[in-house]
């Protein structure tokens, strides 16, 4: 195949830019005439596409077909569209391509047509007043919507009004102004309003303007002052934290700054401080008041029925017309920042304030508050106690003061009202609810005759001295002791006062001297120490009652010989500590029993009476009267009985669990209690394992004390059949002894106490019938209790 060699291509026809100026006015204009190379006989048909052809927008440009003339139809815009590029199309009479399309481009020449535009209508700045020259504030700039590549769009900035001061300039190329001169002071201008051109064609073109806010910033550069230098005000006496009036100042700074608050102080004129001066944050001004007055009077207040007492300490003493009727007080004021140190130096601002204090009326004071007396308790009515007076302040004018009791809870006092006497109106008891501690509070009210009256309070505190009035009781009155030197012979006694110490304990226990013959078998010793348990003595007597008094002291009675079984009655003479000391003999009675080789008494041997059971000589007394009058009403007596016996065997039949014992007591009379330790030792209910089991349980404490053998204990029933009968023999056999007292007799009552110290025995009673009920746990509880247990068991 033969090669082919290099053939000489035709250039195609290509069209150069074509260039229009925007807003041209000649329309239609011919821009260029297009022409292919290849002519055809028949001719050649032109088409031109592109934007503003056939695309938006649309009618700009259009050709002859024929003769190829491209024309321009409409104004142009340079800011709009800067150019056009439209594609030429060459054809023949049949429709075919007789060239490429080509490219015809037509490039849209600027004119300056837009004016400069500021970004905004206001630019705003700020700066300190007193500002170095140079000191730049803030930058304007504006945009120009012509071709940035021609003069149209260079733009040139200058201030055209500010005033004539003209202490502000605008750099031309970038718009920033600055400070030009000194001396920028806010209290003179504090805004400048400046109006700034941006013009194109460097300055030569087209204008526009903004305006340009520029404010200064406050600095502290001028001092507060007085509007006046004196200033003059009154204010009543007595008055506390009120104002009194205003001192007057202003401040050319910036109201409302730091700058501008204003601070004042009292220099001289004030020693005792009675004033205060204050700034209003409103006004600026000093605003002066009396200083509040601290807890400087006591007084008393009564609320809800109870006292209140108010204590104090030294503070500021109220303003007082006859003690001072005016002041000249010399006030500073200066502000909360210090000046600038470009400030003009200027000395400090001073006034003077003269303040007159107004006489009014002052209520009276008691100038003791609160007044503490002492008095003995029964002291008798009508006895002095103090005189307790108020005193008027107002000692310009003539006033007379009267007196009475506010608060006196138990109606103890009298008053007189015009010399402020207090007397006793009736005799000062103690101990007495109306004592807080030893002391009674009154309260006296003193009243002056003024228009209107004012009244002060003033408190009485008065102490009730206690009195050694009380002697010692023995506590307690009763006991057992073995019969044998030694172990077991000895038993622990206490006393009890009802007075107060110093006049209560330490007791002194002694055999009453009218009995010398006492010494030869007993003997006493003292034995210090509360608490102390009598069976940690030897003693048959268990623990104390955990409620014993505290104010006790404690003597061992010891036998020195062996002593017969029985009942012994020893007088003892008792003696407190007080000032004087007071002094009471009383019994004690003992049963004397055998002893064991513990040191314990042995069952079946006890006396009638126990540890917990005994007879005051008052009691004895009254049952020796009442054997008398058993004589005188023999007949009357049996038939009673027998119609208590009567009652008593159906009761008794009726309740099961009843106590029962060798001998009927009377179970219609009230014994000592559950606190009552000397009829009944709970501690053999608590601890039945600390008592000896052959011990004979004690009888009750109303039985009466006899130097009489005790009948011997009569054989318990067989069978729960028998109970009858057992029970109606031992009541023939207590209606048949004369050692009992009848039914009328005077019993003896005891202290039944506060509280239980027993364990609850309701599971003794908690079954309805005697066979749901387990009775063996009696054994374990004592002696008091082996009856029961031999019957129920």
């Amino acid at each position: 195949r033969q090669h082919e060699g290099p053939r000489r291509v035709k250039r195609a026809w290509v069209i150069p830019p074509i260039s229009v100026s925007e807003n041209h006015k000649r329309i239609p204009h011919l821009l260029v005439q297009i022409k292919s190379d290849k002519q055809q006989p028949g001719g050649v048909i032109y088409s031109i596409k592109g934007p503003g052809v056939d695309e938006e927008p649309l009618g700009i440009f259009s050709i002859d077909k024929f003769s190829g003339k491209v024309f321009l139809n409409a104004m142009l815009d340079r800011e709009e569209n800067d150019r056009f590029r439209l594609k030429a199309f060459a054809l023949d009479l049949g429709g075919v391509t007789l060239e490429d399309p080509t490219d015809l481009e037509i490039i849209v020449v600027d004119q300056n047509d837009n004016r400069p535009l500021f970004r905004q209508d206001v630019f705003t700045g700020s700066v300190v007043e007193g500002a170095e020259p140079g000191t730049c504030v803030m930058t304007v700039d504006a945009t120009d919507a012509d071709d940035p590549d021609t003069d149209n769009a260079v733009l040139q900035y200058s201030i055209l009004e500010q005033g004539t001061t003209g202490m502000f300039s605008i750099n031309a190329t970038t718009g920033e102004i600055c400070t030009a001169q000194p001396g920028l002071d806010r209290e003179t201008v504090g805004v400048y309003n400046l109006t700034v051109q941006a013009a194109d064609m460097s300055g030569d073109g087209l204008t526009t303007t903004a305006t340009a806010v520029i404010y200064l910033e406050d600095i502290n550069d001028n001092p507060p002052e007085f509007t006046k230098e004196e200033f003059s005000m009154e204010v009543e006496e007595q008055a506390a934290g009120v104002d009194v009036g205003k001192v007057l100042v202003h401040d050319k700074d910036l109201a409302g700054s730091p700058n501008w608050l204003a601070k004042f102080t009292i220099l001289e004129g004030d020693p005792e401080g009675a004033f205060a001066i204050r700034t209003d944050p409103h006004t600026n001004d000093g605003v002066i008041s009396v200083a509040k007055v601290g807890p400087g009077a006591a007084g008393g207040a009564l609320a809800g029925g109870a006292m209140a007492q108010l204590t104090c300490g030294p503070s500021r003493q109220p303003l007082d017309h006859e003690v001072r009727d005016r002041f000249e007080l010399t006030v500073s004021v200066q502000n909360e920042r210090p000046l600038e140190p470009s400030a003009p130096a200027s000395p400090r601002a001073l006034a003077t304030v003269r303040v007159r204090v107004r006489d009014v009326n002052e209520a009276p004071i008691f100038r003791e508050n609160p007044r503490r007396v002492s008095v003995l308790e029964g002291t008798p009515p009508g006895t002095p106690i103090t005189t307790y007076t108020a005193s008027d302040p107002d000692t310009r004018q003539l006033q007379t003061l009267t007196y009475a009791l506010l608060y006196d809870p138990a109606d103890w006092l009298q008053l007189d009202p015009h010399a402020g006497t207090v007397r006793t109106k009736r005799e000062l008891l103690h101990p007495s609810a109306f004592l807080q501690g030893g002391w009674y509070i009154a309260l006296v009210l003193a009243r002056d005759d003024a228009e209107p009256p004012l009244s002060a309070t003033g408190t009485l505190s008065i102490e009730i001295l206690e009195v050694n009035d009380h002697a010692p009781l023995l506590q307690p009155p009763a006991g057992v002791v073995c019969g044998r030197p030694g172990r077991g012979g000895t038993l622990l006694l206490g006393a009890t006062d009802d007075d107060r110490p110093p006049h209560g304990a330490p007791f002194h226990f002694h055999l009453s001297p009218q009995h010398p013959q006492l010494a030869r078998n007993w003997s006493i010793t003292r034995f210090n120490g509360e608490g102390c348990s009598p069976a940690a003595m030897g003693g048959a007597e268990g623990p104390r009652s955990p409620h014993a008094p505290l104010a006790v002291t404690h003597a061992v009675l010891a036998v020195l010989v062996e002593l017969p079984e029985g009942p012994y009655s020893l007088p003892l003479l008792l003696r407190d500590s007080g000032t004087p000391p007071q002094e009471r003999q009383q019994l004690l009675n003992l049963s004397v029993c055998h002893c064991g080789r513990d040191g314990t008494c042995e069952d079946g041997v006890l006396a009638a009476t126990t540890a917990g059971a005994g007879i005051t000589l008052g009691a004895l007394m009254v049952i020796l009267g009442s054997v008398v009058l058993l004589l005188l009403l023999a007949g009357l007596g049996a038939a009673r009985g027998r119609g208590r016996r009567r009652a008593l065997r159906k009761g008794l039949l009726q309740r099961s669990q009843d106590d029962m014992r060798d001998n009927i007591l009377n179970y219609n009379e009230q014994g000592g209690g559950e606190e009552d330790q000397d009829a009944y030792d709970i501690n053999q209910l608590r601890h039945p394992e600390l008592f000896s089991p052959r011990a004979r349980p004690p009888v009750r404490r109303d039985t009466p004390l006899s130097s009489a053998t005790p009948p011997a204990p009569r054989k318990l029933p067989s069978s729960p059949s028998d109970i009858e009968d057992f029970i109606n023999e031992g009541l023939e056999a207590a209606d048949s002894d004369p050692s009992v007292p009848p039914y009328d007799t005077a019993l003896i009552y005891d202290y039944e106490g506060s509280g239980s110290v027993a364990s609850p025995l309701s599971s003794i009673v908690s079954s309805l019938t005697d066979e749901d009920q387990d009775y063996d746990y009696l054994s374990e509880w004592g002696p008091r209790f082996r009856r029961l247990a031999d019957l129920y068991g």
